[in-house]
């Protein structure tokens, strides 16, 4: 059985003292930044998956004191650990799993905490358990950016499934949040529902284009054609023209 010290210490083998200095300032981790204090050794998601693989026996209790560690690392590679464990096991396991993650969600306090693993645990049992729908909608009214993060992204495994009526919804409450980070994961995800159904994203964008945030807004149109961006980029330039 591996441990949370095992699993830090493993990480510690491999951390980069110039890596550490610099992930500060990429993830926003200064004085009232939207990660303030969070602290790194400098590790590269490969190493931190590869450190996963190896410990998939690790138990909650152990992978609760990574995820209550103040190193990004630690969480992150604990994270991992529950999305390579999910898949793997049973029924009853998988609940046990979603729920765990569900009373860590203050410890999944960064944005690639969120997108490592809300689509491969929370999307995912949802999609096999409808009822846990109702969290995704709680989630995404959620005074925590995190939160709100978790319930848009997790509906990456409802587009995969090619079931866009949930990811719709959930961007239709998200689409006027206030923060950046929420207009990025609104966009993203309109961008991979596009790839399913342009007309559901078509439909969506005729509502808001000329209302959302622009950041959103270019997120959704990145793989669109030229002439569908500009279209849509005029509605939100020229609110007026949008009929």
């Amino acid at each position: 059985m591996n441990t949370a010290n095992h699993i830090k210490s493993a990480l510690q083998q491999v951390a980069n003292p110039d890596k550490a200095a610099f992930y500060p300032k990429f993830f926003k981790t200064g004085p009232g930044e939207y990660a303030e204090g969070d602290k790194f050794l400098g590790i590269t998601v490969p190493h931190q998956r590869a450190i996963a693989k190896r410990s998939l026996d690790t138990p909650q209790s152990e992978l609760q004191i990574l995820l209550g560690s103040p190193i990004h690392e630690h969480r992150l590679t604990a994270l991992i650990i529950l999305t390579y464990q999910f898949p793997k096991t049973n029924t009853s396991n998988q609940k046990s799993i979603y729920h765990f993650y569900l009373s860590n969600t203050h410890n999944i306090n960064n944005w690639d905490l969120v997108d490592v693993s809300c689509h491969k645990i929370v999307g995912s049992y949802a999609l096999e358990h409808p009822a846990a729908i109702e969290t995704i909608r709680r989630l995404s009214h959620s005074s925590d950016l995190w939160e709100r993060r978790i319930s848009m992204v997790s509906t990456a495994a409802f587009i995969a499934d090619n079931q866009l009526d949930l990811p719709i919804e959930i961007a239709h409450t998200l689409v006027d949040d206030s923060h950046h980070l929420i207009h990025k994961a609104v966009g993203w995800m309109l961008r991979e529902l596009g790839k399913k159904d342009n007309h559901t994203l078509f439909t969506f964008l005729d509502q808001h284009a000329a209302t959302m945030p622009r950041t959103a807004l270019r997120y959704a149109l990145e793989k669109q054609d030229q002439p569908t961006k500009i279209h849509y980029m005029q509605l939100k330039d020229n609110p007026t023209k949008q009929n």
